[in-house]
C-alpha cells in the first residue's frame, strides 16, 4: 500500500485491495509521467484511445506474457472499457511484483463521460449497441 501512496499521493480510493483513481485523477497523473496501460482488445483501442502522453496497449489476454517487458519502476494506471476486467490485470501485475499501480475506475466509459481527451478512428467503429461504442 505504501508504494501506491508514495507515487499517487492521497489520490483515489481503495477497493478490493487496489487503489482506484477517478478519470480526472488518472488524467492528472498521466500528465505528470504515469503510464496508462490499456488492457482492452485491439479493436476497442483502435476505435477510441486514451489521449495521454504515455499509453501502452496490451490486451488482458496477452498481459501475462508481456509483463516481463514492462518496467516495474514506472507508475501504471490500468484501464479497460468499464473498469471490471482491469481488476484481473491488477492481480497479474501485483503477483509479478508491481507496486506503483492503480486502477482507472469506470474505464474508458467514465473517462469519456468526464470529457477527458480521446483519440477516435472511425474505421474501427463496431456496429451494434455495445455500451463502449455509445456516447
Amino acid at each position: 500500500m505504501n508504494a501506491h501512496k508514495s507515487y499517487f499521493g492521497t489520490s483515489g480510493f481503495w477497493a478490493s485491495g487496489f487503489l482506484n483513481l477517478t478519470p480526472k485523477e488518472a488524467y492528472l497523473h498521466c500528465q505528470k509521467g504515469a503510464v496508462l496501460l490499456d488492457a482492452r482488445l485491439p479493436y476497442f483501442v483502435g476505435f477510441k484511445g486514451f489521449d495521454v502522453p504515455k499509453v501502452i496497449a496490451v490486451p488482458l489476454t496477452e498481459l501475462e506474457q508481456k509483463i516481463p517487458e514492462l518496467s516495474k519502476k514506472m507508475p501504471m494506471i490500468v484501464a479497460d472499457s468499464v473498469g471490471i476486467h482491469s481488476h484481473e490485470a491488477m492481480l497479474m501485475l501485483q503477483k509479478a511484483g508491481y507496486r506503483n499501480i492503480a486502477n482507472l475506475a469506470g474505464g474508458m466509459v467514465e473517462w469519456e463521460h468526464d470529457g477527458l481527451p480521446i483519440k477516435v478512428d472511425i474505421k474501427y467503429r463496431l456496429s451494434g449497441s455495445c455500451v463502449c461504442q455509445l456516447k
